[in-house]
């Protein structure tokens, strides 16, 4: 049997596109969609009894300031050092115990008298410290799996806020903060 121009066309068409499906099907099979990474815990943010007991036997606020932000800083450092290792467990322990000590200091900051230049100092040291803290939480979290990244970043926002809010009070009530904003007249009157 004879085959015309159009039928032989369609016939070896049809050859083509049953080779390229032959050829495709194989790399679509080994396309398959990665699992999700997972991550590790999140650190517990836990301050010790002996380092609890050394905060509340600081006589003064600045004292109690200055303890935080030292044991703060020796957690880090711990963190650096076991990171470095590749200790990343351990690492992240001691990255939760430094970001309970920040959290502590912020909320404590937030007690004492809001008129009071000594308040205002303090802020500036808290200030100073995570603003040295940034860079290393930074370069630790470049050396860290992306498991244990996600929590590091964290951590590393975490200080940025708090370095945001304790620059916040040295402006007091003269500063609008940047916050939700409302249309202060939906309905607008129109002329007549």
């Amino acid at each position: 049997m004879r085959l015309t121009g159009i039928q032989r066309n369609t016939v070896r068409g049809t050859q083509v596109i049953l080779l390229l499906a032959a050829l495709c099907i194989p790399a679509l099979s080994i396309q398959d969609p990665r699992p999700q990474e997972q991550t590790a815990p999140p650190p517990l943010k836990i301050i010790t009894r002996l380092e609890r007991s050394q905060l509340h036997e600081s006589k003064d606020p600045k004292a109690r300031v200055k303890t935080t932000i030292e044991l703060a800083e020796a957690h880090l450092t711990n963190a650096e050092n076991q990171t470095s290792q590749h200790e990343y467990d351990s690492a992240a322990a001691e990255a939760g115990m430094y970001w309970a000590l920040v959290e502590d200091a912020l909320s404590f900051m937030k007690t004492i008298d809001r008129d009071n230049n000594r308040k205002r100092d303090l802020y500036k040291r808290l200030e100073l410290s995570l603003r040295a803290h940034g860079p290393r939480l930074s370069n630790m979290r470049r050396g860290t799996p992306s498991e244990y990244a996600v929590w590091i970043k964290e951590i590393e926002d975490f200080a940025r806020k708090g370095r945001t809010e304790a620059l916040n009070s040295f402006y007091g009530h003269t500063v609008i903060h940047d916050g939700p904003q409302s249309p202060r007249n939906p309905k607008r009157p129109t002329n007549p």
